[in-house]
């Protein structure tokens, strides 16, 4: 049965999807002459996709009793307040995030779609293996938006690496410390370079740093969208500073745009970025216990790809046009809600 009507449920903060895939994805189903809204009364319904967790579990359960197929999309889950103290409202707010995606996993979806192999280890391991139609389907960007091709202003005299997170809080304060650490490696081994920063960071964890870092450190704040594919075209290298990560948008982004990831081995970045499309080494610890990473062999690996620009560029866009297409992505979806019509 060919599917005409999809409804997105709105992304829930903290425990859902980003709200750039959901903008890409809907934008993607249209192209296909699929119709999208975000009302879960609105009839007929051809498939319902749950953007991680939503609250509106009533009009959930009224559209699996009418027989409308319901997908949920998963990522990881919040683990990172259960290691670092983040406040006792952050706290609740993701141990709440995780018990909802949970119960939607178990019961109310009629499919699942992880985001990568990683996170459907995870969800298996913790919370068990399902007998409902599953798959993997990477997140993906248009590539005749974020290309190589383009204005930029990388810098002749220093390297720039880059770091583009939503937010360095509620715990991932730890990547913008090692982001630092990464640079001062490379400085002392004699890259000449400079961090920026993209994303959300507190006024009082700015002030620390750009006391502490023996780096330039620029901190750009939150980007615009539609700034992103310039933003990475002037880099060199992105690190990508999350602890396991499910599938970030920040590392399919920058390898659409041409620019090499370095990154330690955790989460999906060993799926993501493969041979030439830049630097992902050995943790050298326990992750799952945040215990110090092996930053000096990050840094040798980080040194080879500043070293051969044209050849990890080169890679870098290899890799997002054979995995991170948004045509890609979309045959992903729609295969997913016909396994469970």
């Amino acid at each position: 049965m060919s599917i005409q009507r999809v409804c997105l449920t709105p992304w829930l903060q903290g425990v859902g999807g980003m709200a750039s895939f959901q903008g890409r994805l809907a934008e993607g189903l249209r192209r296909r002459g699929i119709e999208v809204v975000y009302d879960l009364e609105v009839r007929p319904l051809g498939a319902v996709l749950v953007i991680g967790g939503t609250r509106r579990l009533d009009e959930l359960w009224r559209a699996r009793y009418k027989g409308i197929p319901v997908v949920q999309r998963l990522n990881g889950m919040n683990w990172l307040h259960r290691r670092r103290w983040t406040g006792v409202r952050h706290f609740v707010r993701a141990e709440y995030g995780n018990i909802l995606l949970s119960f939607i996993r178990s019961r109310l979806a009629s499919g699942i779609v992880y985001q990568s192999q990683f996170a459907k280890s995870w969800w298996e391991r913790v919370y068990g293996l399902t007998r409902k139609p599953n798959c993997v389907v990477f997140n993906a960007v248009d590539l005749q938006v974020y290309t190589p091709e383009g204005l930029h202003d990388r810098p002749q005299d220093r390297y720039r690496l880059l770091m583009v997170e939503g937010s360095l809080g509620g715990g991932y304060e730890l990547g913008l410390e090692w982001g630092v650490r990464l640079s001062e490696r490379l400085q002392k081994s004699g890259f000449p370079v400079e961090l920026v920063v993209a994303g959300r960071v507190s006024p009082a964890l700015q002030a620390k740093w750009q006391h502490k870092a023996h780096i330039p450190l620029r901190f750009a704040g939150l980007v615009k969208a539609q700034d992103i594919p310039s933003m990475d075209r002037s880099a060199h290298l992105l690190f990508s500073a999350d602890v396991h990560p499910a599938c970030p948008n920040s590392v399919i982004e920058a390898l659409a745009c041409g620019l090499p990831v370095a990154g330690l081995a955790t989460g999906a970045l060993p799926e993501m970025v493969l041979d030439d499309a830049g630097a992902i080494t050995p943790y050298g610890g326990d992750a799952w216990k945040l215990e110090p990473p092996d930053l000096d062999r990050l840094a040798q690996a980080a040194g080879v790809v500043l070293q051969n620009q044209e050849r990890f560029r080169a890679g870098a866009r290899r890799r997002a046009e054979a995995a991170f297409g948004l045509d890609k992505m979309i045959d992903g979806y729609l295969k997913a809600f016909e396994q469970v019509e």
